[in-house]
C-alpha cells in the first residue's frame, strides 16, 4: 500500500510516459493478464489506455487489475489508467518515505 505523498511522486512519473498497453473489447484473459504483469516487473510505473468498447469502466479494470496483481492503482483518469508494482528483480523507482 502506497501513501499518498508517494501516489502523488507517481502521479508525476507518469505524466512523462505513455501508454503502452490497451485494453479493447475483449475479455481480460491470462495472456493479457500476464503482459500487463510483466510490464509492470519491467517497469514497475504502467499506463494503460482503456477504448470506448471495453466492457468495464476504467476504475472497474483498475480495481479489478489490483486484485488480480496485486499492484497500487496510482491514478485513474478519463481513458486512461496508472499502475504501479514495486519489481522484485529490476527495481527503477525510489519512493519517498
Amino acid at each position: 500500500m502506497i501513501t499518498t505523498k508517494q501516489r502523488a511522486y507517481l502521479r508525476g512519473l507518469a505524466n512523462g510516459i505513455d501508454s503502452i498497453i490497451q485494453m479493447g473489447k475483449g475479455e481480460v484473459s491470462e495472456n493479457w493478464l500476464k503482459t500487463v504483469s510483466d510490464a509492470l516487473e519491467a517497469r514497475e510505473l504502467v499506463k494503460i489506455t482503456v477504448l470506448e468498447t471495453c466492457a468495464y469502466t476504467p476504475r472497474e479494470l483498475s480495481d479489478a487489475l489490483c486484485q488480480l496483481l496485486e499492484c497500487d492503482a496510482v491514478q485513474t483518469i478519463g481513458r486512461k489508467i496508472v499502475l504501479y508494482r514495486e519489481s522484485k528483480e529490476n527495481k527503477k523507482i525510489f519512493l519517498p518515505k
